[in-house]
C-alpha cells in the first residue's frame, strides 16, 4: 500500500482525537447557553494537540496546515480552558504539560507547501455543540494533489448493512487505492463505492444543518432537476463525503450563499472529504465543473461552490446549474 506509514498514523491519530472529542461531549451539560462555546473550544484544541503531535514526530519536516492557533490559549484568561484542553489530552498522551499543548497545538499553523497536511480538528463546530454530526479531517497533499484522507465521524451511523450501521465510522482514502470504512469501535475495514445510478432508495442528497453555508432553496432545486425528488438530508461536516461515499447519498451540494457571493472555501473543509468519494468511485468539482485545486494556498481561490456525487448524477447537476 501507498503512504503505509502516513496512513498508519493518521489513523491512530484520528482515533486518539475521536475518543478525546467524544469525552468531552459525554462531559456537556445537557443545556449550554447558545453563546457558550467553551466545550467545543476545548474539544477542538485538543483534537489538534493530539494529530499534531502525531505528525510531528512520525514527519517532522511537514507543515501542518490547520485551523487553530494557541495565541488565545496562552492568554491569561484563557489559563483555565487551556488546563481543561491538557487534562483531556492527558488522557490520550500521558505526562503531557500545559507547554506541551500549547506547542502542538501551534505546530498547525504551518503554510502549504511541495507536501502538506491540511487537518480540521472538528468541523462542524455547531453540530458538535447540539449533539449532531462533526467530523475529524486529516489530509495528506503533495504537488497540489489530495494523496491521503482521513476522516473520523465519531456520531455518524449510515442505513447500510452492518458494521457501517454502528454509530461511529473511520473513512481512508489513498490516491488510487480505493476508500476503506471501519467502526471508530473495531478493526473491521469494508471497501465501499458510491451508490449505483438504479439504486433508487438511495437518490437523495445531503446539504449543511446550517442556512448560512449555502443556498438552500437553489440546492433544492438542483436537486429536483437531477430527478431527486426526496428531501434533503441535512448533515453537519464533512460526513456529508462520507455519506456520498459508502452510497447512503448521491449528491451533496454546496452553493455560494447570496449573502456571500464571493466566498471561497477553506481547503482543510474539504480535501478529506473529496479523496474519500473520488476513491469510492464519486466525483467532485465546483459549480462549474472545474476540478477542485487545492493547489493555490488555504481556500479553494480557483473554485465557486461544491458539487460531490455519485459520478453518473454529475453532468447532469452541471447542466441544471449553467441553466440558472
Amino acid at each position: 500500500m501507498a503512504y503505509e506509514k502516513e496512513v498508519s498514523v493518521g489513523i491512530e491519530a484520528a482515533l486518539s482525537a475521536a475518543k478525546l472529542c467524544q469525552a468531552v461531549r459525554e462531559n456537556m451539560p445537557d443545556r449550554i447557553e447558545k453563546e457558550d462555546r467553551s466545550p467545543v473550544t476545548i474539544a477542538d484544541f485538543g483534537s489538534q494537540a493530539v494529530i499534531c503531535r502525531a505528525l510531528a514526530e512520525a514527519f517532522p519536516s511537514d507543515p501542518v496546515v490547520g485551523e487553530e492557533d494557541a495565541t488565545a490559549l496562552r492568554s491569561p484568561e484563557m489559563s483555565e480552558q487551556l488546563a481543561q484542553v491538557t487534562e483531556y489530552v492527558k488522557q490520550e498522551v500521558p505526562k503531557t504539560s500545559t507547554d506541551d499543548v500549547a506547542q502542538w497545538i501551534d505546530h498547525g499553523n504551518g503554510e502549504p507547501a511541495e507536501r502538506f497536511w491540511t487537518l480540521d480538528p472538528i468541523d462542524g463546530t455547531k453540530g458538535f455543540l447540539r449533539g449532531d454530526q462533526y467530523a475529524i479531517a486529516l489530509a495528506l497533499l503533495e504537488g497540489g494533489e489530495v494523496k491521503v484522507g482521513i476522516l473520523a465521524c465519531p456520531a455518524l451511523a449510515l442505513d447500510l448493512a452492518p458494521p457501517l450501521n454502528q454509530t461511529g465510522l473511520l473513512f481512508v482514502a489513498v490516491r488510487g487505492e480505493g476508500t476503506r470504512v471501519r467502526p471508530l469501535s473495531e478493526d473491521n475495514w469494508n471497501t465501499i463505492k458510491v451508490t449505483s445510478p438504479d439504486d433508487t432508495e438511495h437518490l437523495r442528497f445531503v446539504e449543511s444543518v446550517e442556512a448560512a453555508h449555502g443556498d438552500q432553496s437553489q440546492q433544492n432545486a438542483i436537486a429536483q432537476k437531477a430527478g431527486i425528488t426526496s428531501p434533503s438530508l441535512r448533515i453537519d461536516s464533512q460526513a456529508k463525503y462520507g455519506a456520498v461515499a459508502s452510497g447512503s447519498a448521491a449528491l451533496y451540494l454546496r452553493l455560494p450563499s447570496p449573502k456571500k457571493p464571493d466566498y471561497r472555501e477553506n481547503i482543510w473543509d474539504h480535501a478529506a472529504g473529496a479523496i474519500v468519494v473520488e476513491e469510492a468511485g464519486g466525483r467532485t468539482s465546483d459549480m462549474y465543473g472545474k476540478p477542485l485545486d487545492f493547489s493555490v494556498g488555504t481556500k479553494l481561490f480557483q473554485n465557486r461552490g461544491i458539487v460531490v456525487s455519485n459520478g453518473s448524477l454529475h453532468e447532469v447537476v452541471l447542466a441544471a446549474l449553467s441553466e440558472r
